[in-house]
């Protein structure tokens, strides 16, 4: 399986671009918590070794890239709340949290390289999505790598304040355990109330 590099980096620095960030996010599909964006800018002399998509990696490869990536690049991360995400639709959210992420990062990007097949709006720089980017470019599996990182410990705080749903195993997503204690221990405020499941339970018969 080819692994991600930084071929679509390089030709970008050849085109003058010098601030390019990579743009990944997560929690698309969890009944509960944010959906979480990054944005890394790695510097091109220290990329840390083992980049890949983070699905692909175990959870202590992407814990030491975590460390590596922090300590050398640039790094932004945006957590967009359920509340928007139910206001706003989970594809809108976590376009949010993208856009945010690139404007958060201490210099501002000249190109973002963006994992997906749409842009964000009223991004601060050029951009282009790339599909499957994390296993193509190095900075957007670094900022998957983050992104994953990052809200995988927000829901493990979040299981521990409330137990039985067993977030920091399932980090929210809808699991055999986490529907049952839905029905069982209900609905908490980090459910989000736009997806079925949990509507389904606010509001039977609707």
């Amino acid at each position: 399986m080819k692994k991600p590099d930084y071929s679509e980096e390089t030709r970008l620095y050849r085109e003058g671009f010098r601030a390019i960030c990579g743009i990944d996010e997560v929690g698309r599909g969890p009944l509960a918590g944010p959906v979480t964006a990054a944005a890394v800018i790695l510097n091109p002399n220290h990329i840390p070794e083992g980049l890949n998509d983070s699905k692909r990696l175990t959870e202590k490869q992407r814990e030491r890239l975590y460390s590596l990536i922090v300590e050398s690049s640039l790094v932004s991360i945006i957590h967009v709340s359920v509340e928007d995400i139910d206001r706003l639709n989970i594809l809108q959210a976590s376009l949010l949290a993208m856009r945010r992420a690139a404007e958060g990062l201490a210099t501002l990007p000249d190109y973002a390289l963006i994992d997906g097949n749409k842009l964000p709006q009223g991004l601060p720089c050029a951009a282009s999505a790339l599909v499957k980017g994390d296993s193509k470019s190095v900075s957007i599996a670094a900022a998957s790598v983050v992104a994953k990182i990052s809200r995988d410990r927000l829901m493990t705080s979040l299981g521990r304040e409330n137990p039985g749903y067993g977030w920091e195993k399932n980090a929210g997503y809808p699991t055999k355990e986490h529907l049952l204690a839905l029905l069982d221990l209900g609905v908490t405020p980090h459910h989000r109330r736009s997806f079925k499941p949990v509507h389904n339970i606010l509001y039977p018969g609707s």
